[in-house]
């Protein structure tokens, strides 16, 4: 009996250990992506690892892995959504130089770039 007891509360303190170290080792958090026009309806988008939701001009992931904040995870939304004008989270977010390499192949560049 003692020796159950013993295991429980070691697989509760383990648990209780890894459960907050896991979380910040996989994820950043929230990140927010600000859209040049808004998308026609909500959208769910993978990218990066993350599920990003995109409702009028912002798509949002509440639970994404670091790698999600890259110019890589930016560049394979607006793939979907179109051009981003701002990418970040809570402790970074993409400047101008990674905000150009994310909208190289945005939804619509052809037709705005063909357009000028």
């Amino acid at each position: 009996m003692k020796l159950r007891t013993l295991a429980a509360v070691a697989a509760v303190s383990v648990s209780m250990l890894a459960g907050p170290l896991a979380g910040s080792a996989l994820a950043d958090g929230r990140i927010a992506a600000a859209l040049d026009a808004p998308v026609a309806a909500k959208t769910k988008v993978v990218a990066g690892g993350a599920v990003f939701v995109c409702e009028g001009a912002e798509c949002v992931s509440t639970q994404a892995p670091s790698r999600a904040l890259t110019a890589m995870a930016c560049k394979a939304l607006a793939k979907e959504v179109g051009r981003v004008s701002a990418f970040g989270g809570e402790t970074k977010s993409l400047d101008a130089d990674d905000l150009t390499r994310c909208n190289v192949s945005a939804k619509g560049a052809s037709a705005l770039a063909s357009a000028k």
